[in-house]
């Protein structure tokens, strides 16, 4: 019954063009001769009206007029039925002309004004009556069922693809009103809905209008702004949502994809903005290997290279589910794209030669680690083994075959480390920065800090916490880090290997350090409970491992600025690879954690471990 439907719709609309265009021709006539219609001309249109009308059907299909959905019809319909109908009165001039016909052409004019007139009250009526007509039974329910009182923040693009939809589609929301931070639009319509006022007027507006939610239509708006915005909202008790971006948006689920503030929104900066044409141009047509391409932020470089056209794509990674997750989003994704899931370990020498001799890539991001700091300092062979060894292996290989360039992936606690995470990722810098002009591949390192909703963030412990009632444990009320998203490092990374020319330590601008406790707290009021009172803090003291502040450089790297004014370099001192080689074996022979501490001390002079250094 709905297929039926679904065909006879179009038939129906297409019978009543039918009319519409025979009806227009014939007053079109009418109106050009003021009722005194010659014989002729009059049975010249009759003989040749349903060709005419064949034709205007023909480029109405075209145009998919009898394919849309009319309901929401909006600016793009009405374009594609102006322009339909435009094209049919040139190709009835056209048309006339060839077969010689007599008409003035002012009576085709005439005619497809009519048509449009008809043609568009046509459809209008369509969509009123699918609106009221045919849901007085919806209607009534809405009016009558409780429903939440929204106000709108924002009177701008974002806000009006949000009236749009909560009109259409008024739910359990009810729109009351609207404010902006431009005082000029205070007291104006915006699509029938009145602005009220501007952010001083909030809590004003909240009462008057017994607003139950605030929705924030400012996509843009990201960092300090939108800190100052949630703390304006803080303080009336509502409920807070923000809209995604318009171009993220799909017609009619706009009210769908609203989401609560995430604590990305409220980064103490704004977003680095990278130079995408030229990380393009460097991945366009390239093999490329990602090692760790199941991991955070493995995972994440694969979606940012995929859509840059790379001639292949290969994942590479230890865990099997992982790596089959991100393939399986890839190829549906980008189903052209050559992707190759790939497993292996990048420890087996023999597994890493074989895949790198088949498939030769240009382009390796080293993105396999361990970095979980508490774990690590339980089992440090593992941590040589994996950060050391495993950087150690794939670099050779990688040189060995003339791969382009190699891009390893470390961390701001590589600098002064007190954990053997940061000292074994030290130690893999060096090794990396050792290998640079051995050969024809350049090899760069990237160094960035926490990275928001990363498996070993602390933002997905925390909601966990919260989720459970608390508390939520903290280490220490001093505690802060550098903070960036997944998609911010992921581009670094990308973008660190455009510019790269071996040996630099690619360091990024990341604004001001966080306080953990204050991250807490807000992840604690975004969750709509209040910090102290329904959710406890509680401090923890340092683990083992862990210091209070982290660095991204430290005293022996010159920070020098780079084409890009986000992102420096950090020349990482030079070390002498022939006495590195040898340090190193010693360290992957030792036995004892003791041993491995004391060979890492050894390479690493400023490591100072089970040392919190404040």
């Amino acid at each position: 019954m709905t297929g039926m439907r679904r065909w006879l719709l179009p038939l129906f609309i297409m019978a009543l063009d039918s009319i519409g265009i025979l009806s227009a021709f014939l007053v079109a006539l009418f109106l050009r001769f003021d009722g005194q219609i010659p014989e002729g001309d009059l049975l010249w249109v009759i003989a040749y009206l349903p060709l005419f009308a064949a034709m205007a059907l023909s480029v109405h299909t075209v145009f998919r007029l009898y394919t849309r959905i009319w309901r929401y019809a909006g600016v793009a319909e009405g374009i594609s039925l102006l322009a339909a109908i435009g094209l049919d009165s040139v190709l009835w001039i056209g048309v006339s002309a060839l077969l010689h016909g007599s008409l003035p052409r002012s009576v085709y004019v005439i005619a497809a004004v009519l048509l449009l007139f008809f043609a568009g009250g046509l459809r209008f009526a369509l969509r009123v009556y699918a609106y009221v007509v045919t849901s007085p039974i919806y209607l009534e329910r809405i009016r009558r069922q409780r429903r939440s009182r929204v106000l709108i923040w924002g009177a701008g693009d974002a806000g009006a693809v949000l009236v749009r939809e909560l009109q259409n589609r008024p739910g359990k929301r009810q729109l009351v009103g609207m404010i902006d931070d431009d005082p000029a639009k205070k007291g104006r319509s915006f699509f029938g809905v009145q602005i009220l006022g501007t952010r001083q007027d909030l809590q004003r507006v909240i009462d008057e209008q017994d607003a139950e939610e605030i929705f924030i239509a400012m996509p843009s708006v990201k960092g300090r702004a939108m800190r100052t915005i949630l703390d304006c909202c803080k303080q009336t008790g509502v409920q807070v949502r923000i809209l995604p971006a318009v171009y993220e948006l799909v017609e009619g689920m706009a009210v769908s994809q609203l989401r609560p503030i995430e604590v990305d929104d409220l980064l103490g900066r704004n977003p680095v903005q990278l130079d995408a044409s030229q990380v393009a141009a460097f991945v366009r047509g390239k093999i490329v290997l990602i090692t760790g391409a199941g991991g955070s932020i493995g995972s994440e470089i694969c979606r940012q290279t995929a859509h840059m056209q790379p001639e292949q794509l290969l994942l590479l990674g230890k865990g099997e589910n992982s790596i089959y997750d991100i393939y399986h989003e890839l190829k549906i994704k980008y189903p052209q794209l050559a992707t190759l899931p790939i497993i292996a370990d990048v420890r087996d020498r023999e597994r890493i030669q074989e895949v790198l001799h088949r498939f030769r890539p240009q382009i390796v991001f080293h993105a396999a680690a361990h970095k979980h700091v508490p774990l690590m300092e339980y089992q440090p062979m593992e941590a040589v083994r994996n950060n050391i060894l495993g950087t150690k292996v794939i670099a050779e290989e990688a040189a060995c075959i003339g791969v382009e360039k190699f891009i390893m992936i470390s961390t701001d606690k590589a600098v002064n480390p007190t954990n053997v995470m940061g000292a074994t990722k030290r130690v893999a810098e060096m090794f990396v920065q050792s290998m640079n002009a051995k050969g024809s591949t350049k090899f760069a390192a990237v160094r960035f800090g926490n990275v928001l909703g990363s498996r070993g963030s602390v933002v997905p412990l925390f909601k966990r916490q919260i989720a459970a009632g608390g508390p939520v444990t903290i280490t220490d009320p001093a505690m802060k880090r550098y903070f960036m998203t997944i998609p911010e490092a992921s581009q670094l990374v990308l973008q660190a290997g455009a510019m790269a020319d071996g040996g630099e330590g690619f360091v990024l601008d990341m604004g001001e350090p966080v306080k953990i406790v204050d991250l807490a707290r807000e992840m604690i009021v975004l969750s709509g409970l209040v910090p102290e009172e329904d959710i406890k803090i509680q401090f923890t003291g340092l683990r083992p491992g862990e210091k209070l502040f982290e660095e991204l450089l430290s005293a022996e790297d010159g920070a020098e600025a780079t084409t890009h004014e986000k992102i420096f370099t950090a020349r990482i001192r030079q070390v002498d690879k022939a006495v590195l080689d040898e340090k190193i074996q010693a360290l992957l022979q030792a036995r004892t954690d003791a041993v491995i501490l004391s060979l890492l001390k050894e390479i690493v002079p400023t490591y100072c471990p089970n040392h919190s250094v404040a």
